[in-house]
């Protein structure tokens, strides 16, 4: 039954640091906008890095309307998945009907949501037995109940399934995966495999995150992960750039709505791509580091391109290589950069230079679990426009990062013939990589 099966996608939404409109969003990264600034939800002035790329005024009404009311408890992340599927549902004209709930499913990237910080650091300092310089276990269990229930519980990861579940009434397969960077581009990756396999005729798929709060900070900080330019925030992601000194923190979701193509046409939906290639593999090296050599990266991005029928070695017709752009995982790290150039490197060859890749978190920065989904957006965007974003801040070309990383200015490629297919990469923390390859959709 897979051999019979193409899967597209008819609709998709985000919220991302540089707005939630699809065109709005997409005109300031043709633009080269930075999203970076100030964190504005907490006092981090006391931080190695003091700036985010934060969602900014942010209203689940504005994508809900009164439907958002029946949310009230979703926590951030969940909210920005509710607004992004909401808007992914409506364009693939789901809105009124069209799909049998029980063959419509969920599969996200989806991250844990906000702790409440101010109570949680009330309740450690309250429990706090200073002679013992221990935590007093029952002055805990009494001061407990300052924590709120729901508050709690949405700070689960899953609960995006089940807003969004209840929202669209998706009543389908549901899960969900925490492969931190990989999240939201293996959710997809497996989401098309649920409609090959026939067990869905519609999935939505993507990914949400926000950590831009103390403890996600903390974290980062004290892996020495992200960029210090504290004041240059705008500048501070530079992917491939011989200074780049790490990423900088975003927060926001990407949702598509992915259908069998026999489904789609049946109710009369335009697809906007299809997926044609999806491959997952594991560094099984070290936790905190990459392979060196790209090992993991090469093999996803390979099976991927294996399973769409590209061969990275030949030509197309029109002189160029088989993908006309890589959606670069591209973190702004020392690491990362450098061992995704080699990979890609390895996989095409003497042709790696006249494939185009760039990173669009060197504007939205890092959305973490959400980034992925985001990313494959713009690829889509890319295909329908002919245009692809830039790489801001690419100022000093590194010896170890020598590719077409699309430079500061975005780039017109309609007259060299479009972008006909698009490679889409996310490698996350823990040695998890994964790669999505997506084809213009042509009748």
């Amino acid at each position: 039954m897979r051999d019979e099966r193409r899967v597209v996608v008819t609709g998709m939404g985000w919220v991302t640091p540089l707005g939630s409109d699809l065109d709005g969003a997409w005109e300031a990264l043709m633009a080269g906008r930075s999203a970076a600034g100030p964190v504005l939800g907490f006092d981090a002035s006391g931080f190695a890095t003091s700036f985010a790329a934060g969602v900014r005024g942010f209203d689940l009404v504005d994508h809900m309307g009164a439907q958002a009311a029946g949310h009230a408890s979703a926590g951030r992340a969940t909210a920005f998945a509710l607004a992004a599927g909401s808007q992914a549902w409506r364009r693939a004209g789901l809105g009124g009907g069209g799909v049998d709930p029980r063959r419509a499913g969920l599969y996200l990237g989806a991250g844990e949501s906000s702790p409440d910080s101010a109570v949680f650091g009330r309740l450690c300092i309250g429990a706090w037995d200073a002679e013992a310089r221990a935590l007093d276990d029952r002055r805990w269990a009494d001061g407990s109940g300052e924590l709120d229930v729901m508050r709690e519980v949405e700070q689960e990861p899953q609960m995006a399934l089940a807003h969004l579940a209840a929202a669209l009434d998706l009543r389908g397969p549901s899960m969900n995966c925490m492969t931190a960077c990989a999240a939201s581009t293996q959710a997809i990756g497996e989401a098309t495999e649920v409609i090959l396999r026939g067990d869905a005729d519609v999935m939505v798929s993507g990914g949400c995150h926000s950590m831009i709060h103390p403890l996600g900070m903390t974290g980062f900080v004290r892996l020495t992960a992200m960029s210090t330019r504290n004041d240059d925030p705008a500048g501070a992601s530079r992917p491939f750039d011989r200074t780049r000194d790490g990423f900088v923190m975003g927060e926001g979701a990407g949702v598509l709505v992915l259908e069998g193509l026999e489904h789609a046409r049946a109710r009369g939906a335009r697809p906007l791509a299809e997926v044609v290639g999806y491959g997952s593999s594991a560094d099984a090296y070290r936790i905190t580091d990459i392979d060196p050599e790209g090992e993991g990266a090469w093999r996803a991005m390979s099976r991927a391109l294996e399973q769409a029928g590209i061969d990275p070695a030949e030509l197309g017709g029109d002189g160029r290589p088989g993908v006309h752009y890589i959606s670069a995982h591209g973190t702004g790290t020392r690491e990362n950069d450098g061992i995704e150039t080699r990979a890609v490197k390895r996989l095409f060859g003497e042709h790696a230079g006249g494939v185009p890749m760039s990173s669009v978190k060197s504007m939205l920065g890092h959305l973490i679990q959400a980034a992925g989904a985001v990313e494959l957006i713009a690829c889509i965007r890319s295909m329908q426009t002919g245009w692809l974003p830039p790489t801001i801040n690419y100022r000093e070309p590194d010896e170890a990062c020598d590719l077409d990383y699309v430079p500061n200015v975005a780039r017109d490629v309609r007259e060299a013939g479009g972008v006909g297919v698009c490679l889409s990469n996310s490698f996350g923390f823990g040695g998890q990589n994964d790669s999505v390859v997506v084809r213009r959709w042509m009748e």
